[in-house]
């Protein structure tokens, strides 16, 4: 492990004060249309935002408390839409964040409910029809696993992956793939090395990086005890550990990452970190409330940050998304001026500014607790959720703007070989009248004032794909070809 102090040093020294932000509280959740959102917000094609709540919803008290959870449709101006209520015997108590498959559908986890009562994964229309895709604990002693949190990806193969926090041949949880159809394959079943040295309960998702590997994390096991691992695994099934935490004295290097990776894109920064991999840790560092790390493809994982547990921007850093600007952005559950939870930027080689402060003046209007990071809308503004507070105590939805931080466009996937399939969203692409890779021209097609399909053209290089539309050229923040 390389030792991140002197960076640290030089960079609270240049601490910067944060310009003026925008908080806008868009939705304040009562019950009926959802309570206490836990993952965070996708945009869709069509440009609207999509997320779970918890609780609440049309379903009834079959769940033991009011509702089994909802899917929900909000707009960038926040008017809300309760696309499907769950009844318990399609699944309840959805933890996790939506993922639009190529099929156009939305894809997404329940952690418990469903024929067994250990969860499902479903697809789910724009319109809200729902289908349950598959029961987890299908077989006796549940060796598909049971129980997932974690939001699935879609991999270039077309397949969906994911992980289940128990379950599996040695009930330490499991990574798993799924056809959009339906059919399940258990990838691994964690433990299954001696004190669960591989790790063990993934309670996060998983990453796909340029190299077509997947990565993650599991809250415990490891070679140090139950203080959680990094992981790389082939779409095959083949897994290596790369990180145990507590590998440092006093886990000042951190413990137990509940939270999915994020593969950091090639800015105009120095030092480069192209390709590393950025994540933050439930507990331990300095305090024991939390840290946030880098690691490479390979292994070094360096500790950049540990958060404080008093203060700004606070305990129990939820993930991190990259922003448009490079840098990083993310919540704390319980941190900021009143403990209620905070926004933050982060330059990945220096100290954290605290942007916001849930609940400035109560939390009634704000929410407060976010229990997920944040989410970039491609028109430059952030939105999350605060998981408790509002009108009802039920949650909200909000808006977060940065300045300087304008409209851009971003590509599904963010990697491919000259031919692959190219979905790029934005805002205003009506009437595009080029895209180009790093400069080479491609052919296209304008679906919609959100939407345009494309494809890598041969000649395409890693770079920037620029869309020019009547508004002016948009990019992306990167485009990876092999």
């Amino acid at each position: 492990m390389k030792e991140a102090a002197g960076l640290l040093a030089f960079y609270a020294a240049l601490a910067f004060a944060a310009p003026a932000q925008t908080f806008t509280t868009l939705d304040s959740f009562d019950g009926a249309d959802g309570a206490q959102p836990w993952g965070a917000l996708v945009q869709a094609t069509n440009g609207y935002l999509y997320g779970t709540t918890y609780a609440g919803g049309a379903g009834g008290t079959a769940c033991g408390r009011p509702g089994c959870g909802t899917v929900f449709e909000v707009s960038p101006s926040g008017t809300l839409t309760t696309l499907h209520s769950f009844d318990g015997a399609d699944g309840k108590f959805p933890y996790a964040a939506l993922v639009q498959a190529s099929n156009g559908d939305l894809h997404g986890s329940t952690s418990a409910g469903g024929a067994h009562g250990y969860g499902t994964i479903f697809a789910i229309t724009l319109s809200g029809t729902l289908t349950t895709l598959y029961n987890f604990c299908s077989e006796t002693g549940c060796p598909d696993g049971s129980g997932t949190r974690a939001a699935l990806i879609q991999a270039t193969n077309g397949d969906l992956y994911g992980t289940t926090e128990s379950g599996g041949a040695n009930d330490g949880g499991t990574v798993f793939k799924i056809t959009p159809r339906g059919t399940l394959t258990t990838l691994y079943n964690f433990c299954s090395l001696s004190g669960c040295a591989d790790g063990s309960g993934p309670l996060a998702g998983l990453v796909q990086a340029v190299n077509g590997l997947l990565y993650g994390t599991t809250i415990g096991g490891g070679a140090n005890g139950n203080f959680g691992t990094v992981f790389e695994i082939t779409p095959g099934g083949a897994l290596t550990t790369l990180y145990s935490f507590c590998s440092l004295s006093g886990c000042e290097d951190g413990q137990n990452p509940n939270t999915t990776l994020v593969q950091a894109a090639a800015p105009p920064h120095d030092p480069p970190y192209d390709g590393n991999f950025f994540g933050t840790t439930y507990s331990g560092g300095t305090d024991g409330v939390g840290t946030l790390f880098e690691i490479t493809p390979t292994g070094a994982l360096s500790t950049l940050y540990s958060f404080p547990a008093q203060g700004a921007p606070g305990p129990y850093p939820n993930a991190l998304i990259e922003g448009s600007d490079w840098n990083f952005y993310g919540t704390t559950q319980t941190g900021g001026t009143l403990s209620t939870g905070a926004i933050f930027e982060l330059h990945p080689v220096g100290f954290p500014a605290t942007l916001y402060s849930f609940c400035p003046s109560g939390c009634s209007t704000s929410g407060q607790q976010p229990q997920s990071g944040l989410m970039q809308d491609t028109n430059g503004v952030f939105y999350g959720t605060g998981s408790y507070g509002g009108a009802e105590n039920d949650g909200v939805i909000f808006s977060f703007s940065v300045p300087g931080l304008g409209p851009f466009v971003a590509t599904q996937p963010t990697a491919g070989a000259v031919g692959t399939a190219v979905r790029i969203l934005g805002t205003g692409l009506t009437g595009a009248t080029s895209v180009t890779f790093n400069g080479t021209a491609a052919v296209f097609t304008v679906v919609s004032s959100s939407e345009i399909t494309t494809s890598v053209p041969a000649g395409a290089t890693s770079g920037k794909v620029e869309v020019a539309t009547p508004n002016g050229t948009l990019s992306s923040s990167g485009f990876k070809v092999p």
